[in-house]
């Protein structure tokens, strides 16, 4: 052991210094990125397409109030210039989640967020004016034979509006079930005899929930931040500078030449006159000082927990916790309308009354309800939940309170979930805007994972949870979802298939009901296999690096290991096909040493003991190489700077070496 520990801190600077060549990529990627920005930015300046830029002031006020002064509510104009505004507010919100903070100042943010808002209120008002022209002018609306009243159900893939006009007031139908989709409710005998409309507008998105909650961003990795807890000594450094420019003459070639594949090889990037790759290394240098500083890690702050102060215990018991509960699927705006007058035709003309005060609820329970000392009848509904979206255990409903800007439990009752027909019925004491929640950690922690390369500059990252097995494929600086797969079933195959990147697959996921994204408070909620942040950090780091030629595994005994060491499968890859359970191998990384662990994963119990004929290493990387292949090593070195970083970006994501 002594021997070998000598023979490790003699090679530990030449191995940091061929490391650090290697990490170089990361800040290839930074750098692309920023330029990427700043190119589509100038596009769209350049592009003249008639859309405002969200994050120009001007353009943007200039943009809402010309919409807000258009007289013209007609449903489906409103539904077009509304899929113009969730565009905006999509832009401003992966602005938001994708810029690294060195890139956008504080003022800017607070400004983006102001716009989303002003946004998302300008957007309901429309749809409310629209709701309003609905009712007045029947046109829309067709007549149910039985009740004579009237009703009507549009819908898009952004929103579904259900309106239920009450003319005839008639108690004996006070229920009613949009046959379209399903949605339903039973109303108390006094709303059933009043000149009444029963609106449920489904918004498939959620304007309501705090924004913080739509913004909660994906760790990165930062060139200029580096953690200096890992930072060698002047020494060290000065002695590896050395070392590093033997190694240089051994990677940077296949480094410079893959940067400039990089580009003819990116569907979206820059167009061929802009040649990002020839600027990309010397920018980078300039603006990071860490460059001659071989192997340090920045520690994202998602992976530091929330200290005790700030984790706020939720101790009103009606009170939804945010951090533990999410709205999947949307916000349902449930609402009694006072029926506006109708439209009346005279000779050639139509006329409309114009009310000043536009669309008014109606309200319930009234005054009068309110003092009697029996208690109101409830409100019934039945919403038949979205295709688009996974429930997998009971739902939560909960209405949203807007004088505590909170989600609350308060007022529902009696709710039941059908979950073979995808139904959830409930009461409530007066009309609501009402979201269902969703645990946001029953995916966690997984039972299992697997990184596969399935190609070059591309793998396969399998994610297996109590519910569901996710299959992320990846390929260059994009990912998609291969599949969900649910009691042997493939299921959200409207979501696979189509090419995004990490933040976008984590928001889309998300909203389908598939989290496997841990927030910086999930510890809180799920039982995590605790290891130290900088041996996380390194180790996703590490693995992204040599992820094109091998292939990663959860294993039992990381669990045993101790907070200090990560364990974990490890097979030298090189084609497409599942790894065979003999062909992996164990080994022990704590962010400074690696070895090969002797133990097998059927052992009776968990060892240290080394391999017979292994040595230690400073790198997994070097670890590795002691029993790759040629092939294995010249596709690690070659491997793209984008396919790297994109591989980096979903294993801090997910964390799955310490979530499973």
């Amino acid at each position: 052991m002594e021997r070998l520990e000598a023979k490790d801190q003699e090679r530990r600077e030449s191995e940091l210094a061929e490391l650090h060549l290697l990490e170089k990529k990361f800040l290839y990627a930074e750098q692309w990125k920023t330029d990427y920005r700043a190119h589509a930015k100038w596009e769209h300046y350049i592009g003249c397409d008639g859309s405002p830029d969200p994050t120009v002031l001007q353009e943007i006020n200039t943009f809402m109030s010309l919409w807000r002064e258009d007289p013209n509510e007609d449903i489906q104009f409103v539904m077009e210039k509304g899929q113009e505004v969730l565009n905006l507010i999509e832009k401003l919100q992966f602005l938001l989640l994708d810029t690294p903070p060195n890139e956008i100042t504080e003022k800017e943010r607070v400004q983006y967020q102001g716009t989303i808002l002003d946004l998302q209120n300008l957007l309901h008002e429309k749809y409310n004016g629209a709701t309003e022209r609905l009712l007045k002018a029947d046109d829309n609306m067709s007549e149910d034979n039985d009740s004579g009243n009237m009703q009507v159900v549009i819908q898009d893939k952004n929103i579904t509006l259900c309106i239920w006009a009450n003319l005839k007031k008639n108690v004996r139908f006070k229920t009613h079930v949009f046959p379209e989709i399903k949605h339903g409710f039973d109303l108390p005998k006094s709303l059933a005899v009043s000149s009444v409309a029963v609106r449920i507008f489904h918004t498939h998105y959620d304007h309501i929930s705090p924004l913080w909650l739509q913004c909660q961003r994906v760790p990165k990795l930062k060139g200029s931040d580096y953690s200096e807890a890992t930072v060698e000594s002047k020494e060290e450094v000065e002695a590896a500078a050395e070392e590093e420019q033997k190694a240089e003459g051994e990677l940077s070639a296949p480094i410079e030449e893959e940067m400039q594949l990089e580009k003819l090889k990116s569907a979206t990037s820059f167009k061929e006159n802009i040649d990002i790759n020839e600027k990309t290394e010397e920018a980078t240098e300039k603006k990071s000082g860490i460059i001659d500083v071989p192997s340090q890690v920045q520690i994202p702050a998602v992976l530091e927990e929330t200290s005790e102060e700030e984790a706020k215990e939720v101790t009103d018991e009606t009170l939804v916790d945010l951090q533990q509960f999410v709205p999947v699927g949307g916000v349902y705006h449930t609402a009694a309308l006072q029926l506006p007058p109708l439209a009346r035709e005279v000779k050639s003309w139509r006329m409309v009354e114009v009310l000043e005060g536009g669309l008014e609820a109606y309200p319930y329970p009234l005054e009068s309800e309110e003092t009697e000392d029996a208690a109101h009848p409830p409100i019934e509904i039945t919403l038949r939940l979205p295709d688009h979206v996974l429930y997998f255990e009971d739902p939560l409903v909960a209405r949203w309170d807007p004088a505590g800007q909170q989600w609350r439990t308060e007022g529902i009752s009696n709710t039941v979930y059908e979950k073979e027909e995808r139904k959830v019925h409930f009461e409530m004491d007066a009309f609501y805007t009402i979201a269902l929640l969703q645990d946001a950690h029953l995916h966690m922690p997984y039972q299992a994972w697997e990184l596969r390369p399935t190609g070059t500059d591309e793998l396969l990252l399998i994610v297996t949870t109590a519910f569901a097995e996710v299959h992320i494929q990846v390929k260059d600086h994009q990912c998609t979802l291969t599949s969900v797969v649910v009691e042997e079933k493939k299921v959200l195959s409207p979501l696979t298939g189509k090419w995004m990147s990490p933040v976008h697959l984590t928001v889309v996921l998300k909203k389908a009901g598939i989290n496997i994204f841990p927030a910086e408070y999930s510890h809180k909620y799920v039982c995590v296999n605790k290891k130290a942040p900088l041996a996380e950090v390194k180790a996703y780091q590490q693995m992204a690096l040599v992820a094109s030629a091998f292939a990663f595994s959860w294993s039992k005994w990381n669990l045993e290991s101790g907070e200090e060491q990560i364990v974990l499968k490890v097979s030298e890859h090189l084609k497409a096909e599942a790894v065979e359970d003999e062909d992996w191998s164990l080994y022990m990384f704590n962010g400074q040493r690696a070895q090969r662990l002797k133990i097998t994963e059927a052992s009776e119990a968990f060892s240290a003991e080394l391999e017979d004929h292994t040595e230690f290493h400073s790198t997994l990387y070097h670890m590795l190489k002691d029993f790759a292949s040629n092939a294995a090593i010249d596709k690690v070195k070659t491997a793209g700077f984008l396919f790297i970083d994109t591989v980096y970006q979903l294993l801090l994501a997910t964390r799955v070496l310490t979530y499973s």
